[in-house]
């Protein structure tokens, strides 16, 4: 975790964090550093949607998910939800969120404050992936079984109380943190790996970690991620 804070105080493309972006008025959607993050939402929404796609099925190999009765149908049916979403909305009253809702199941909506706050692609890569993964599960809860066993997981690892909801986001992180290590592995640059790596979960150093009954705390989720995640640890302690 410390390594994680410590290289996003030091990237100039570094993620803001969550209770940073909370501070901040809101943007309009024509601000400069608005309509940069939306194009690059835009851009990597295709290359996300893959991601997104081919973690889910390395999830549910790892959780032995992919054994389970039903188990062909349930993923068939998120991924033709996942390759649906085309859009990315911005929108000023979002402000420091991004969400998706199922009514409008082929859009994902960014609040202009969060979209000035992811600087990389690695982060906006990430949390594409979180609201895809929630698309993917749709109103069929395409994907309990997976968010279980991660729960399950999670709880037994850190300790932390992560069932229903809470599961749910901690899993849609996890599958941003998988799908940010893909995207490195396909698009190599200068960049030191530790730092890329980062920008997949940096928007939780916060210093106020508040939680809530949904949702674990930042530095919470920080902490469970990486503990879930035995590549994403070694990673960030690549030597430089």
């Amino acid at each position: 975790m410390s390594a994680v804070c410590t290289e996003r105080a030091k990237d100039d493309r570094g993620s803001m964090a969550i209770d940073d972006m909370q501070k901040r008025p809101s943007m309009p959607l024509q601000a400069p550093e608005v309509v940069r993050g939306a194009a690059r939402a835009q851009r990597l929404l295709p290359v996300a949607r893959d991601l997104v796609v081919s973690s889910l099925r390395q999830l549910s190999a790892t959780y032995k998910i992919d054994k389970a009765r039903m188990h062909h149908a349930r993923i068939s049916r998120a991924i033709t939800r996942i390759q649906a979403v085309k859009r990315i909305k911005p929108d000023i009253d979002a402000r420091d969120n991004a969400s998706v809702f199922l009514r409008t199941p082929h859009t994902i909506t960014f609040g202009t404050i969060f979209l000035a706050g992811l600087k990389s692609d690695e982060g906006m890569v990430s949390v594409l992936a979180h609201e895809l993964v929630h698309i993917a599960d749709g109103d069929a809860d395409s994907l309990r079984p997976l968010f279980r066993a991660v729960g399950t997981r999670a709880s037994y690892l850190t300790g932390l109380r992560v069932r229903d909801q809470r599961a749910e986001e901690l899993t849609c992180d996890l599958v941003g943190a998988l799908a940010v290590q893909t995207f490195i592995n396909n698009s190599p640059n200068y960049d030191p790996l530790p730092r890329r790596l980062a920008r997949s979960i940096e928007h939780n150093c916060v210093e106020e970690d508040d939680s809530d009954e949904e949702h674990l705390s930042p530095r919470n989720t920080l902490r469970a991620v990486l503990t879930l995640d035995a590549n994403l640890r070694r990673g960030m302690l690549t030597p430089r």
